[in-house]
Order: C-alpha cells, then sequence, then structure tokens
C-alpha cells in the first residue's frame, strides 16, 4: 500500500496556520478602567480567564488545517502492477539499394523482397521494446533520416511502412555514412543506459564520405554498440522488377513481380571489423527464419531492466478530511451557543 498526495502544493498553505496563531497572540495596548478602589480591581483580576478564547481559536485553526489537507487530496494506494524499463536508445539503419530487391528470403506460399522481409521482422522487434527509444535510417548511395529517436512507436511502424527501394538514389551503397548519421541520433541523448545500432546491409560499402571503419571508431567513442547483419544469399539470385524510378514493380495482390537474376556480394569482413571495434555481433541471415532468429538474440541481448511499481487503484481519502473539519467547525459552534456563550 502507498500513500500520497494528488495535489500536495496545497499543503504549503499550513504554513499560514503558525503565522495565524502568532498574530492571534500579539499584545496590544495594555487597557485601563477606572475603579472607586484598587480592592475591586485586585478582586477582578484574580477571577480573569481566557480558556473560552484560546480553545475556540484552536478549533478555528483545527478545521482550517483539515480543510487544506481536504485539498491536497489524500489517497492510498491499494493496487499495483510492475513494468519494466531497459532505458535502451536503438537506431535501426536498414539498406534500402537496388539489391535489396532480391527474392531469396521468399518462401513457397508468398514471393517478397529482402525488404520485405526486413520490415516485417523489425516490425515485431519494436512491438517487443514499448519502453525504449527507437529511431530509424535507411540508406542506399545517402543515407536518409526515417525516424528521428521515439517513444512514439505507432508513429515510427507508420514510417516504416513507407519505406521503399527507391525512395532515394539506390545505385550504391552508404555505410559508413548510415553509421556516421546513427550516431549522430544517439550522441546526444542522456539518461540512456545503452546505445545501440542495428545495421542491415546486404551489399558493400561504394558511395559516401565517411569509411566503415572511421564511423565505427566514432560510434565506439560514444559508447554506441552495432550490431551489423549481412542479409541474403551470395551468387547469383532472382530480383523483382523495377521501374524507371528504381521502385519494386508488384502484382495487384501486392507481391513482387519476377524480374531476372543478379550476382549478390557483400563485405561480411567489413561488417564484421564494425561490430568488433563497438563491442557489437555480426551475424548472417540467408532466409526469414534466420532474420527472425538474429534481431530476436539482439532483443534478449539489450536487456537492462528496472522492475518498477505502479499503483494504479486508489482509494480517495479526502472526504474523511472535510467531513473531520466540519464536524470541528460544528463542535466549535456547539460550544459557542452553549458551555462557551458570550453575553452582548
Amino acid at each position: 500500500m502507498n500513500f500520497e498526495f494528488a495535489n500536495p502544493e496545497f499543503l504549503w498553505c499550513l504554513l499560514i496556520l503558525p503565522v495565524l496563531a502568532v498574530l492571534r497572540g500579539t499584545a496590544g495596548k495594555s487597557a485601563s478602567i477606572i475603579f472607586s478602589s484598587v480592592a475591586i480591581a485586585g478582586e477582578a483580576a484574580k477571577k480573569s480567564r481566557a480558556r473560552a478564547g484560546f480553545l475556540r481559536f484552536l478549533l478555528t485553526l483545527l478545521a482550517l488545517a483539515l480543510l487544506i489537507i481536504a485539498f491536497a487530496r489524500p489517497r492510498l494506494g491499494i493496487g499495483y502492477s510492475e513494468r519494466e524499463e531497459s532505458g535502451i536508445d536503438i537506431v535501426l539503419a536498414v539498406d534500402v539499394s537496388g539489391s535489396m530487391a532480391a527474392l531469396d528470403f521468399s518462401d513457397r506460399q508468398k514471393a517478397i523482397t529482402r525488404l520485405d522481409a526486413v520490415k516485417e521482422v523489425i516490425d515485431n522487434f519494436i512491438n517487443r521494446r514499448p519502453n525504449d527509444r527507437i529511431g530509424m535510417v535507411a540508406f542506399a548511395t545517402n543515407p536518409f533520416l526515417v525516424s528521428p529517436m521515439t517513444l512514439n512507436h505507432d508513429w515510427l511502424k507508420q514510417n516504416l511502412d513507407r519505406v521503399e527501394i527507391g525512395m532515394i538514389d539506390s545505385n550504391s551503397t552508404a555505410i559508413g555514412s548510415a553509421i556516421g548519421m546513427s550516431v549522430n541520433r544517439l550522441r546526444d541523448l542522456k539518461n540512456a543506459k545503452s546505445r545501440v545500432i542495428i545495421l542491415l546491409t546486404d551489399g558493400e560499402n561504394n558511395a559516401g564520405q565517411i569509411s566503415p571503419m572511421a564511423a565505427a571508431e566514432a560510434a565506439s567513442s560514444f559508447g554506441a554498440k552495432i550490431y551489423t547483419i549481412a542479409a541474403g544469399s551470395k551468387g547469383v539470385v532472382p530480383v523483382a522488377r523495377m521501374d524507371d524510378e528504381g521502385r519494386v514493380i508488384r502484382a495487384r495482390d501486392g507481391s513482387p513481380i519476377y524480374g531476372g537474376r543478379m550476382n549478390s556480394e557483400m563485405d561480411a569482413e567489413t561488417l564484421k571489423k564494425i561490430s568488433e571495434i563497438t563491442g557489437g555481433k555480426f551475424y548472417t541471415a540467408e532466409n526469414m527464419r534466420e532474420l527472425e532468429k538474429i534481431y530476436n538474440e539482439i532483443d534478449s541481448l539489450e536487456k537492462t531492466t528496472a522492475k518498477l511499481k505502479n499503483f494504479t487503484s486508489y482509494e480517495e481519502l479526502f472526504q474523511w478530511f472535510a467531513a473531520a473539519a466540519l464536524a470541528v467547525l460544528a463542535l466549535k459552534l456547539l460550544l459557542v451557543n452553549t458551555f462557551y456563550r458570550t453575553l452582548p
């Protein structure tokens, strides 16, 4: 159980009560009365009492204190739920070059491009990380910021849906530039227990003004860990047909249309060195099952959780303090009109 005030700022008003008490006790000018005999004055002084006035004032202060506490809304937490927060910042860097149109991740039921498979797996990965800030960078000839770091994962997934081959020049692959942009997204963030980049590509670095090794060194200096994934099979693989703008041509049901075959090459050595420099891991995925397994493993590796208790059910107590204040005021009125009644 947990006791708290919903509006604790009202409790500052309690500081007014001691001030009222001090002002009440301040002595004024001495009064003087003319008596025909000093003996009469002495006799009157012996019988002077001020207990009634003090009690009335004390009851007034008590009623005010109870009302102030009632306004502060005291409440009792009678139930709680536990949740886990990891506080990890993650950038998903995804290759959208033309080679991601390869169809080697397809199965007998459905034809999909490499990028289609990656988007599906990433969508599931995001669902499993509700308490992490996640951003996304797409890259081909140049890097492109799909989403800044955010906890609004619904908005992130909407932007993920719009990621397609051809959204930027897809004729080459700038791995170093993609890492550089990802590091820039992470370096200024505070209170992160871990900074992670998950970089997926099916090619080799052949564009950009920063080398992958230099970018990895920069990532390491900012405490960012890079997991690298080489996606796809090497050699000759089937590929989807592309239009003049470099976009995948699809059938009415959304499946990509077969467009021939292409040669697939990737620079596994460079990806391996990138992960080694930053303390991450290197993976290869030649099919959908392996890709899902990789993201599941990264999800399990990057868990720095802390259990938090959230009190979700409260019992309001303000009415009891308000009722007590009214009872005190009623008692004061009763005493003023009975035992401590004053003459006009």
